[in-house]
Protein backbone atom coordinates (compact mmCIF):
# COMPACT_ATOMS: atom_id res chain seq x y z
CA UNK A 1 0.00 0.00 0.00
CA UNK A 2 1.59 3.28 -1.10
CA UNK A 3 2.23 5.80 1.99
CA UNK A 4 0.26 9.27 1.91
CA UNK A 5 2.96 11.52 2.78
CA UNK A 6 0.98 15.41 3.29
CA UNK A 7 1.96 17.51 0.88
CA UNK A 8 1.53 21.35 2.75
CA UNK A 9 2.73 23.25 -0.68
CA UNK A 10 -0.05 21.49 -2.36
CA UNK A 11 -2.80 22.66 -0.54
CA UNK A 12 -5.11 24.96 -2.09
CA UNK A 13 -4.54 28.60 -2.25
CA UNK A 14 -4.75 30.49 0.84
CA UNK A 15 -7.90 33.30 0.02
CA UNK A 16 -9.55 35.28 2.04
CA UNK A 17 -12.59 33.27 1.31
CA UNK A 18 -10.76 30.42 3.20
CA UNK A 19 -9.80 31.92 6.30
CA UNK A 20 -11.57 31.63 9.33
CA UNK A 21 -11.97 33.92 10.58
CA UNK A 22 -12.93 33.81 14.15
CA UNK A 23 -12.23 36.56 16.95
CA UNK A 24 -10.85 38.40 13.88
CA UNK A 25 -14.06 39.49 11.58
CA UNK A 26 -13.46 42.85 12.04
CA UNK A 27 -9.74 42.81 10.41
CA UNK A 28 -11.10 40.29 7.57
CA UNK A 29 -13.70 42.98 7.08
CA UNK A 30 -10.53 45.46 6.29
CA UNK A 31 -8.59 43.83 4.35
CA UNK A 32 -11.45 42.72 2.05
CA UNK A 33 -11.55 46.67 1.51
CA UNK A 34 -7.71 45.98 1.03
CA UNK A 35 -8.19 43.62 -1.44
CA UNK A 36 -11.55 45.25 -3.42
CA UNK A 37 -10.92 49.23 -3.39
CA UNK A 38 -6.91 48.89 -3.33
CA UNK A 39 -7.08 51.53 -6.49
CA UNK A 40 -9.74 54.05 -4.21
CA UNK A 41 -6.56 53.72 -1.43
CA UNK A 42 -9.14 53.62 1.90
CA UNK A 43 -8.38 55.96 4.54
CA UNK A 44 -6.46 53.44 6.78
CA UNK A 45 -3.27 53.14 4.16
CA UNK A 46 -1.16 51.01 7.01
CA UNK A 47 -1.95 48.12 9.26
CA UNK A 48 0.18 46.08 11.24
CA UNK A 49 -0.88 42.37 12.57
CA UNK A 50 0.35 40.30 14.91
CA UNK A 51 0.16 36.89 16.85
CA UNK A 52 1.14 33.78 17.40
CA UNK A 53 2.80 31.14 14.72
CA UNK A 54 -0.22 29.38 13.18
CA UNK A 55 -2.58 32.29 13.84
CA UNK A 56 -2.96 32.98 10.09
CA UNK A 57 -0.83 36.19 9.77
CA UNK A 58 1.03 34.52 6.58
CA UNK A 59 -2.44 33.39 5.00
CA UNK A 60 -3.95 36.56 5.22
CA UNK A 61 -0.71 38.36 3.41
CA UNK A 62 -0.94 35.64 0.71
CA UNK A 63 -4.44 36.01 -0.23
CA UNK A 64 -4.35 39.94 -0.49
CA UNK A 65 -1.14 39.40 -2.91
CA UNK A 66 -3.86 37.21 -4.67
CA UNK A 67 -6.45 39.01 -4.56
CA UNK A 68 -5.34 42.52 -5.71
CA UNK A 69 -1.93 43.70 -7.59
CA UNK A 70 0.32 43.69 -4.58
CA UNK A 71 3.96 42.65 -3.76
CA UNK A 72 4.75 39.89 -1.10
CA UNK A 73 8.11 40.65 1.10
CA UNK A 74 9.27 37.85 2.84
CA UNK A 75 11.81 39.06 5.83
CA UNK A 76 14.79 37.35 3.64
CA UNK A 77 13.97 39.29 0.34
CA UNK A 78 16.61 40.45 -1.55
CA UNK A 79 16.96 44.26 -1.67
CA UNK A 80 15.15 44.96 -5.10
CA UNK A 81 12.16 43.58 -3.59
CA UNK A 82 11.60 46.62 -1.61
CA UNK A 83 12.16 48.96 -4.49
CA UNK A 84 9.00 51.09 -4.57
CA UNK A 85 6.86 51.36 -7.79
CA UNK A 86 4.16 53.37 -8.88
CA UNK A 87 2.87 50.15 -10.93
CA UNK A 88 2.55 48.48 -6.97
CA UNK A 89 -0.43 49.76 -4.70
CA UNK A 90 -0.30 47.50 -2.41
CA UNK A 91 2.96 45.96 -0.22
CA UNK A 92 3.02 43.30 1.92
CA UNK A 93 6.21 42.79 4.57
CA UNK A 94 6.08 39.60 6.67
CA UNK A 95 7.77 38.05 9.49
CA UNK A 96 9.18 41.22 10.85
CA UNK A 97 10.83 39.86 13.72
CA UNK A 98 13.33 38.14 11.23
CA UNK A 99 14.36 41.35 9.24
CA UNK A 100 18.16 41.68 9.62
CA UNK A 101 19.52 45.62 9.66
CA UNK A 102 20.06 45.66 6.02
CA UNK A 103 16.60 44.68 5.63
CA UNK A 104 15.24 46.86 8.57
CA UNK A 105 17.12 50.03 6.06
CA UNK A 106 14.79 49.13 3.12
CA UNK A 107 11.52 48.13 5.20
CA UNK A 108 12.16 52.12 6.45
CA UNK A 109 12.35 53.93 3.49
CA UNK A 110 10.06 51.89 1.40
CA UNK A 111 7.56 52.67 4.65
CA UNK A 112 8.55 56.64 3.36
CA UNK A 113 7.96 56.16 -0.19
CA UNK A 114 4.43 54.71 0.32
CA UNK A 115 3.41 57.57 2.60
CA UNK A 116 4.92 59.98 0.28
CA UNK A 117 3.30 58.53 -3.27
CA UNK A 118 0.63 56.26 -2.41
CA UNK A 119 -0.20 52.94 -1.54
CA UNK A 120 -1.29 50.65 0.91
CA UNK A 121 1.27 48.31 3.15
CA UNK A 122 0.67 45.74 5.22
CA UNK A 123 3.39 44.23 7.90
CA UNK A 124 3.25 41.05 10.02
CA UNK A 125 4.83 39.90 12.97
CA UNK A 126 5.28 37.78 16.11
CA UNK A 127 4.61 40.43 18.40
CA UNK A 128 3.29 44.15 18.54
CA UNK A 129 5.89 46.99 17.13
CA UNK A 130 6.85 48.19 20.76
CA UNK A 131 8.58 44.81 21.72
CA UNK A 132 10.15 44.01 18.20
CA UNK A 133 13.75 43.96 18.12
CA UNK A 134 14.38 46.79 15.27
CA UNK A 135 15.64 49.68 15.13
CA UNK A 136 13.47 52.67 16.49
CA UNK A 137 12.56 54.40 13.22
CA UNK A 138 11.11 51.35 11.98
CA UNK A 139 9.26 50.42 15.12
CA UNK A 140 7.36 53.83 15.17
CA UNK A 141 6.68 53.04 11.23
CA UNK A 142 5.16 49.72 11.88
CA UNK A 143 2.95 51.48 14.54
CA UNK A 144 1.72 54.53 11.90
CA UNK A 145 -1.80 52.87 11.17
CA UNK A 146 -4.22 50.13 12.76
CA UNK A 147 -2.80 47.18 14.59
CA UNK A 148 -4.26 43.76 15.00
CA UNK A 149 -3.78 41.32 17.34
CA UNK A 150 -4.76 38.30 15.39
CA UNK A 151 -5.98 35.46 17.45
CA UNK A 152 -5.58 31.77 17.07
CA UNK A 153 -9.41 29.52 16.82
CA UNK A 154 -10.40 27.72 19.78
CA UNK A 155 -10.44 23.96 19.60
CA UNK A 156 -14.25 24.60 19.35
CA UNK A 157 -13.78 27.07 16.28
CA UNK A 158 -11.66 24.75 14.72
CA UNK A 159 -13.96 21.84 14.93
CA UNK A 160 -16.45 23.82 14.04
CA UNK A 161 -14.89 24.70 10.68
CA UNK A 162 -13.14 21.07 9.89
CA UNK A 163 -16.81 20.10 10.22
CA UNK A 164 -18.00 22.01 7.46
CA UNK A 165 -15.20 21.71 5.50
CA UNK A 166 -16.13 17.86 5.36
CA UNK A 167 -19.71 18.68 5.06
CA UNK A 168 -19.24 20.59 1.85
CA UNK A 169 -16.90 17.96 0.35
CA UNK A 170 -19.49 15.15 1.30
CA UNK A 171 -17.15 13.36 3.76
CA UNK A 172 -18.66 11.39 6.41
CA UNK A 173 -16.22 11.72 9.41
CA UNK A 174 -17.63 9.63 12.78
CA UNK A 175 -17.86 11.18 15.66
CA UNK A 176 -14.32 11.52 17.96
CA UNK A 177 -12.08 11.89 14.72
CA UNK A 178 -11.96 15.81 14.77
CA UNK A 179 -11.35 16.40 18.40
CA UNK A 180 -8.68 13.62 18.43
CA UNK A 181 -6.81 15.22 15.21
CA UNK A 182 -6.81 18.74 16.67
CA UNK A 183 -5.13 17.28 19.81
CA UNK A 184 -2.61 15.02 18.02
CA UNK A 185 -1.22 16.65 15.04
CA UNK A 186 0.04 20.04 14.27
CA UNK A 187 -2.41 22.63 15.39
CA UNK A 188 -2.84 25.18 12.75
CA UNK A 189 -5.91 25.45 10.09
CA UNK A 190 -3.36 24.86 7.18
CA UNK A 191 -2.02 21.39 8.34
CA UNK A 192 -5.06 20.25 9.92
CA UNK A 193 -7.03 21.36 6.40
CA UNK A 194 -4.22 19.40 4.79
CA UNK A 195 -4.65 16.27 6.63
CA UNK A 196 -8.65 15.98 6.00
CA UNK A 197 -7.95 15.88 2.60
CA UNK A 198 -5.89 13.38 3.56
CA UNK A 199 -8.02 11.72 5.45
CA UNK A 200 -10.12 12.00 2.54
CA UNK A 201 -8.16 10.45 0.03
CA UNK A 202 -7.01 7.49 2.60
CA UNK A 203 -10.77 6.85 2.89
CA UNK A 204 -11.07 6.65 -0.49
CA UNK A 205 -7.83 4.29 -0.76
CA UNK A 206 -8.34 1.59 1.44
CA UNK A 207 -12.23 1.85 0.66
CA UNK A 208 -12.45 2.28 4.59
CA UNK A 209 -15.05 5.13 6.85
CA UNK A 210 -13.21 7.73 8.37
CA UNK A 211 -13.38 6.35 11.48
CA UNK A 212 -10.31 6.82 14.57
CA UNK A 213 -8.95 3.51 13.60
CA UNK A 214 -8.15 4.84 10.25
CA UNK A 215 -6.77 8.13 11.47
CA UNK A 216 -4.81 6.53 13.95
CA UNK A 217 -3.54 4.88 10.86
CA UNK A 218 -2.84 7.58 9.07
CA UNK A 219 -1.03 9.50 11.98
CA UNK A 220 0.75 6.45 12.13
CA UNK A 221 1.86 6.14 8.07
CA UNK A 222 2.79 9.80 8.66
CA UNK A 223 5.14 9.70 11.25
CA UNK A 224 2.93 12.32 12.92
CA UNK A 225 3.70 12.85 16.84
CA UNK A 226 1.63 14.70 19.44
CA UNK A 227 1.84 18.48 19.03
CA UNK A 228 0.87 20.04 22.52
Amino acid sequence: MRQMVLDLGAEKPQTLDNFVAGQNRELLQLLRQFANHAADMPHERFVYLWGESGAGKSHLLHALAAATKARYIPADSAQEAWQYSQETPVYLIDDCERLLPAAQIDAFALFNQVRENGGLLVAAGAAPPAALALREDLRTRLGWGLIYQLHGLTDEEKIAALTHAAQTRGMAVSAGVLPYLITHFRRDMRSLSAMLDALDRYSLETQRPITLPLLRSLLQREGEPKTE
